[in-house]
C-alpha cells in the first residue's frame, strides 16, 4: 500500500499495549490511528502521548468506544483479555479488516465466536508472535515426530508475577506442536497439574508447570526425557518489543490476505516447514 497503514492499539495501557503503541509509532510505513481501553479505565479521554509517557502529545485520545477504530484502521493489534477480544473480533467482522490477536486464555468453547469473525476478516492468532518461539514450534513437532512415547515431554514455563493465565499460550502452543508430532488430540494426553500423590506418570502424557515470579518477560523449556538422557529445546525472551515487531509484522502481511484465521508460521513463512 502507497498510503500508511493504519492500525490501532487495543489495551493500550497494558504491558504489551505500550510496548505496541511505541513499535507502530516507530516503524516506518505505520500510522497509530487509535487507543482503546476498558470503560472507566482513568486513560480515557486522555491524550495517548502524555499517559503512555512518550513525552509529546500524538493527538489520539483514549477511547472505551472501539467502533471508530475499527471503523478507521486497516488493523489492530489486540493482547487484551478472552471476552473483550471475542467483542472485538465481530467489530472486526463488520469492519473486514486485519485483526491481530495475542490475547491468551481461551476457553475451548469460545473458539467458534473467532472462526465466525474469520469468515469476514483476517485474524491472526498466536500464543507467541516471536520468530524464535515459532522457530521452537516447529522443532518441537518434528522431535516429538522422531521419538516415541518412551520419551516424555514436559513443558516448563516462566512469566511475570503478574500474568493471570497458567500455562501460558505459549506453552499451549508447543503442547499442541508436540501432541501433533506424536500423532494424538492434546486434550487427552495433557497433564497440567500434579499435587500430592499423584501416582507414576502415565506413559505418553504432555506434562506442563508454569512459574511465576518477578519480571520475567518468558521462558519456555520443552524436555524430552528418556532413561539415561534429555533433549532440552529453549526459548528465552528479555524484551518485549520483540512480540510487539511480530504483532505489527502480522498487521502488514495481513493486509494482502483473503479472510481466515491465521497464525505467525503463516505470517513468518514457515507453515510448511
Amino acid at each position: 500500500m502507497s498510503s500508511p497503514i493504519r492500525i490501532a492499539v487495543l489495551g493500550a495501557s497494558g504491558r504489551m499495549g505500550r510496548v505496541l503503541a511505541a513499535q507502530v509509532l516507530a516503524t516506518e510505513g505505520a500510522e497509530l490511528s487509535g487507543l482503546a481501553e476498558r470503560p472507566g479505565h482513568p486513560w480515557i479521554g486522555q491524550d495517548g502521548g502524555e499517559v503512555l509517557g512518550f513525552g509529546r502529545k500524538l493527538g489520539i485520545l483514549v477511547t472505551d468506544d472501539p467502533l471508530p477504530i475499527f471503523a478507521s484502521s486497516h488493523a489492530v493489534l489486540d493482547f487484551t483479555a478472552p471476552a473483550a477480544t471475542l467483542e472485538h473480533a465481530d467489530l472486526a467482522a463488520q469492519a473486514r479488516l486485519t485483526h491481530v490477536i495475542g490475547t491468551t486464555g481461551f476457553a475451548p468453547e469460545q473458539l467458534p465466536r473467532l472462526e465466525a469473525a474469520a469468515r469476514h476478516a483476517v485474524l491472526i492468532r498466536a500464543g507467541n508472535m516471536s520468530l524464535g518461539v515459532n522457530l521452537l514450534t516447529l522443532l518441537t513437532k518434528r522431535v516429538a515426530q522422531a521419538l516415541d512415547a518412551d520419551f516424555d515431554i514436559e513443558i516448563l514455563e516462566t512469566h511475570h508475577n503478574k500474568k493471570v493465565d497458567a500455562p501460558s499460550g505459549t506453552a499451549l502452543m508447543l503442547g499442541e506442536a508436540a501432541a501433533a508430532g506424536r500423532g494424538v488430540k492434546l486434550s487427552e494426553v495433557s497433564d497440567r497439574g500434579r499435587d500430592g500423590d499423584t501416582g507414576a506418570r502415565r506413559r505418553g502424557d504432555i506434562g506442563f508447570a508454569s512459574l511465576r515470579a518477578g519480571d520475567v518477560v518468558g521462558e519456555h523449556e520443552v524436555i524430552f526425557a528418556a532413561p539415561g538422557e534429555r533433549i532440552v529445546l529453549k526459548h528465552v525472551a528479555t524484551d518485549r518489543s520483540l512480540f510487539a515487531r511480530g504483532a505489527v509484522k502480522a498487521a502488514f502481511w495481513g493486509q494482502t490476505q483473503k479472510p481466515g484465521e491465521y497464525d505467525m508460521l503463516d505470517v513468518l513463512g514457515l507453515k510448511n516447514g
